[in-house]
């Protein structure tokens, strides 16, 4: 497969330094681009069952909005989820970003250099693990579910007459499923970004959820995940239409698990695709704009 952002060509030690920049330099520049657009964006702690949550709320300046909730990936609350919240925000929304791992920590982010973070090093996925772990733990989605609306829904930024949105993205996908079960009468719409876990052979998998939710949900799916695991977006396409309410459900032909997300670490083929990561956008804003009325 081509790497479009490097070349075909093995990345040199000189590739990763500019990428780093060019990475920090998107941040700091959607940063400028949303205040510039009259955006408030407030850190928060949240007050959940287990404990007091970190998050961002980023809303427009004036107005109310429909909530929207995103559930970061593995690296948690950072710039680039914050980057995502300020997105959302600027299409018209009141969102927020919380760190899913409160539990354990609520020092964001909870990996500084994510661009050389290897997922196959041993020593580097123990520190992970733990963190994954006590959002993954059952219950402990619903009980944060259940909390960030009520959050949303106690703020004038937020107008409650609208549904509210989730998406989430690698380990946050399952994570909407959950949202969306715990507070079916709230959340509207859901998207899913190269989700993990969205189909286990478990009784709690979160694909059986499919008959609890009245969410309208699009679900992105990596090549390499649909690879490995090639019967798992019939059954999440034949759950949701069991329950008399089809998703939308695309394979993205020769992306990577994490194509959506720009601070993945850096490899050839490289993860992140810019031009399918814009259409999985499109994509959620679509659904955004005609289930969150």
């Amino acid at each position: 497969m081509k790497n479009e952002e490097f070349g075909d060509g093995p990345l040199t030690r000189r590739d990763f330094a500019v990428a780093s920049l060019a990475a920090g330099a998107i941040v700091a520049a959607s940063s400028a681009q949303a205040a510039e657009g009259g955006l408030v964006e407030t850190d928060v702690m949240i007050k959940t069952p287990d404990g007091n949550c970190r998050a961002a709320f980023i809303h427009p300046q004036t107005g109310s909005y429909p909530g929207v909730i995103i559930w970061p990936d593995a690296f948690g609350l950072r710039p680039t989820m914050r980057d995502f919240g300020r997105r959302v925000a600027s299409a018209g929304y009141s969102v927020l970003v919380p760190n899913p791992f409160y539990r354990v920590t609520n020092q964001t982010p909870v990996v500084q250099d994510t661009l050389h973070f290897n997922f196959g090093d041993q020593a580097q996925m123990a520190k992970l693990m733990p963190l994954m772990g006590s959002i993954g733990a059952p219950g402990a989605a619903e009980k944060d579910a259940v909390a960030f609306v009520a959050f949303l829904d106690s703020q004038p930024q937020v107008n409650t007459a609208k549904k509210i949105g989730t998406q989430g993205y690698c380990m946050g996908g399952p994570l909407t499923l959950r949202a969306a079960a715990a507070v079916p009468n709230r959340v509207g719409a859901g998207g899913s970004f190269h989700g993990g876990g969205l189909v286990t052979d478990n009784a709690n998998s979160p694909h059986l959820l499919a008959s609890k939710i009245r969410a309208r949900f699009y679900f992105g799916i990596a090549s390499n995940d649909d690879m490995r695991q090639p019967d798992a977006k019939d059954k999440l396409k034949a759950a949701f239409a069991s329950a008399g309410n089809p998703a939308e459900i695309e394979v993205y032909k020769e992306r990577l698990h994490g194509w959506t997300v720009p601070d993945m670490p850096m490899q050839q083929p490289a993860i992140y695709h810019m031009a399918d990561a814009e259409r999985a956008w499109t994509k959620l804003f679509a659904l955004y704009k005609t289930a969150l009325a």
